[in-house]
């Protein structure tokens, strides 16, 4: 099994609810940091993977979704510098974990998600995919599952095609329909989610519904003729939506599966590099001790 986690989720929801009063040894504001540790080590000692992956997000202002539409996740606030320094040192106690982080300046940690989860189901290994962001499960196959860590939530291809009325590969086409107030990703302006799953329903893709885009007057739900008519209308910003809401690749990122493997760093290791990372001694030895108990 390869876990992929979707680690800005866990920075941002340590940093928004524990104290800021959390300090690291190098006398820095730690409360994210903190908290993500704790998320890795509960990862790492439950499900004792061989293989896992960090996705970090960096690629903010830079990436080629910036270049094809410039307003794309323009409602959202810049992390404050004191989170930015917290987001290095996450990466710091992932490494020291032995767990393998990557982050790219071209696509967002999603993309990374993607493109790893690709690899893992062309070798025939399970994924789980390790996030409180629905829009990644369009990432999951028929053997694969989606943990919501914080609500304990897991669910596998069947439930998610049951939860969206869809399956989980056409999300990308719903979003690009209905659009995405988070990410700022226009779609079609009256057209929710709900629409746009019937849609896809009866059509299977997105070109399947702009090419019937007249025939879904006739289709048995109310408005449908508005619907028939804003599709028409709108046909190009569906198209941009699509490219902005499905994967982009970024091709230096790794293509093996070998890439992803839990480093077996041994207790002493992980102590001193979390140590480097500015967790307290004895805070760096109980970890180390957790993740590496029972280890097979």
């Amino acid at each position: 099994m390869l876990y992929l986690i979707d680690s800005s989720i866990y920075v941002f929801r340590a940093w928004q609810t524990l104290p800021p009063s959390i300090v690291n040894t190098h006398g820095e504001q730690s409360n994210a940091v903190h908290g993500f540790t704790d998320t890795l080590a509960h990862i790492l000692s439950e499900r004792k993977p061989d293989y896992i992956a960090c996705a970090f997000d960096k690629s903010s202002q830079t990436g080629e979704r910036y270049k094809i539409f410039p307003e794309y996740k323009a409602n959202r606030e810049p992390a404050p510098p004191e989170l930015k320094i917290q987001f290095d040192r996450c990466i710091e106690v992932a490494t020291a974990l032995g767990i393998p982080s990557f982050s790219s300046q071209k696509v967002e940690a999603d993309d990374i998600i993607g493109s790893f989860a690709q690899i893992a189901q062309k070798a025939q290994e399970p994924v789980t995919i390790v996030s409180a962001d629905k829009d990644l499960a369009q990432f999951i196959g028929e053997d694969d599952i989606y943990w919501n860590l914080a609500k304990k939530q897991q669910w596998n291809y069947k439930q998610l095609t049951k939860q969206f009325k869809i399956q989980p590969e056409q999300v990308a086409d719903m979003l690009a329909l209905c659009g995405d107030k988070v990410d700022n990703i226009p779609g079609i302006p009256g057209v929710g989610p709900t629409t746009a799953a019937r849609l896809l329903k009866k059509w299977k893709t997105l070109d399947g519904v702009i090419e019937n885009r007249e025939a879904i007057a006739k289709m048995a739900f109310r408005g449908a003729p508005r619907v028939s008519t804003l599709v028409s209308e709108y046909v190009d910003t569906i198209r941009l939506s699509r490219q902005l809401t499905g994967l982009v690749v970024d091709s230096s990122l790794p293509k093996s599966l070998s890439k992803l493997r839990l480093k077996n760093l041994s207790r002493k290791t992980i102590t001193t590099q979390l140590m480097d990372a500015g967790v307290s001694e004895s805070r760096a030895e109980r970890l180390a001790l957790r993740v590496t108990e029972n280890r097979s």
